[in-house]
């Protein structure tokens, strides 16, 4: 079951980094830093909130607290990332660092505790609290992209209207168990 565990949840943070990146992939630079007002994130202080939460969480991730010293939370929210390649190169220095720490997590370990703030958490915890965060994120990174695309907007699922077509489509098919990849996404 652990192994399973571990795998699934890789899967997921797969999927919604894809999700992020589809979004990407739709907006022009200027579009990544718009910011709807000042109490509001652009797309680009998310994703570097989103890297400073990576490379806290994840590095040393079975061995120091996840909380980081050296972590500026604060200044992940100003708009410090000045281009699409900078964005990008944090985006997957971050996603880089959370795989690389999975990948070196054992199944006997999942019941191991780790710390977050001086606060215990097994490690499956630990994962499933990152698997609460950042899709919620990445919610609001694609919920700005659907905003400034308006009717340009390539759905990231099942578009509007097209429900029946999809389900009639999947349950012509026989049962089967399938994991969730990218297939999700249109």
């Amino acid at each position: 079951m652990a192994s399973s565990y571990l795998t699934s949840a890789i899967k997921q943070f797969e999927y919604y980094k894809l999700l992020g990146e589809k979004t990407f992939e739709q907006l022009n630079d200027d579009q990544l830093s718009f910011q709807y007002n000042e109490e509001s994130n652009s797309i680009t202080s998310i994703v570097n909130h989103l890297y400073g939460n990576m490379m806290s969480r994840w590095t040393d991730f079975l061995t120091s607290d996840g909380e980081k010293e050296w972590r500026q939370r604060d200044a992940e929210f100003e708009q410090s990332i000045s281009n699409r390649a900078e964005m990008m190169h944090r985006w997957q220095q971050g996603w880089d660092c959370l795989f690389n720490a999975l990948n070196e997590i054992s199944d006997e370990q999942l019941e191991n505790i780790i710390y977050i703030r001086n606060q215990g958490h097994t490690i499956v915890e630990a994962i499933n609290r990152q698997l609460a965060h950042y899709p919620y994120h990445i919610g609001q990174i694609v919920f700005i992209g659907k905003m400034l695309q308006n009717q340009e907007w390539t759905s990231l699922s099942i578009p509007r209207g097209t429900s029946s077509n999809f389900n009639d489509r999947h349950f012509s098919q026989p049962k089967s168990i399938k994991h969730f990849t990218d297939d999700h996404i249109k």
